[in-house]
């Protein structure tokens, strides 16, 4: 009799064994299907994510068959699956809120790998998207990372997200220079430009009167992929075309004006050594 039960229970453990064995083969095609289906409706990343949860839940699944085989009562399991979820819940808090954060943000779609954000005094590269937390890549080759929870509480920006951007350039001109004709002058000068887009057009306008320049803004509309050389070349054309044409550039100066009914103010040369 205690052959054939343990026969029995030899029989059990091999029927949960290949039920086990079964379900890794079937969510791993079930997971390669979802991939399939959603390739031209998803972000790789979104696809990578979506397929690795399809694929523990189909082999959660058949892990639950399996210990029904052996015996086990599926309420007393799944009520003390639930008692140890609470308790890792409270354990684990802070993970809990960045996985909710990490859900909506892949739900939103508000960045992808290879985007550049900023978010507060960080930009970078992002590099990648977990549900834990998102890691970026500086500038300098440095890698931050970001909780997912901080994201959905701080406001960011998306660098990469349209295809065009607008390059600024602030430039001053001395008061005594027409400020319409360094307009056409500037304004000539980026619209041949090679970087430079026809629509939208580039455009100049005058900003403000600062202490010692009258401050022209020249905006020019340039393709996001030649932002960076875009932003260099069209400073440099604006400056060399306001040199070509003799329109001065001032440098930061201070003039003393005592009033238009005073004497001018009496100054003298004095050498070293020597009095006045």
């Amino acid at each position: 009799m205690s052959e054939l039960m343990a026969s029995i229970a030899v029989g059990e453990w091999l029927r949960a064994a290949l039920v086990i064995l079964v379900g890794f083969f079937v969510a791993k095609l079930v997971s390669r299907f979802f991939r399939r289906v959603t390739e031209k409706s998803f972000t790789p990343h979104h696809r990578l994510l979506g397929s690795t949860l399809v694929f523990y839940v189909v082999l959660f699944m058949f892990l639950l068959s399996a210990l029904k085989q052996l015996g086990f009562s599926m309420s007393v399991f799944l009520g003390a699956a639930g008692v140890l979820s609470v308790a890792v819940g409270f354990a684990s808090k802070t993970s809990a809120s960045n996985l909710i954060s990490g859900i909506f943000l892949i739900a939103e779609k508000s960045f992808e790998i290879g985007d550049v954000i900023k978010i507060n005094e960080v930009s970078g590269e992002v590099i990648s998207i977990d549900l834990i937390s998102i890691k970026i890549r500086t500038f300098d080759n440095v890698m931050i990372r970001v909780p997912n929870e901080t994201l959905i509480r701080t406001v960011f920006t998306n660098l990469s997200k349209f295809a065009l951007r607008r390059v600024d350039i602030v430039v001053g001109i001395a008061y005594n220079e027409d400020i319409e004709r360094a307009r056409k002058v500037l304004l000539k000068a980026v619209q041949s430009h090679q970087r430079a887009l026809e629509n939208p057009e580039p455009f100049c306008i005058a900003t403000q009167m600062s202490a010692s320049s009258v401050d022209l803004q020249l905006s020019v509309w340039v393709l996001r992929t030649e932002l960076k050389d875009a932003k260099s070349e069209l400073l440099i054309a604006a400056k060399n075309a306001l040199d070509n044409e003799g329109i001065e550039i001032p440098f930061p100066h201070t003039s003393l004006y005592v009033g238009q009914h005073t004497q001018p103010l009496p100054i003298s040369m004095v050498s070293e050594g020597k009095e006045p």
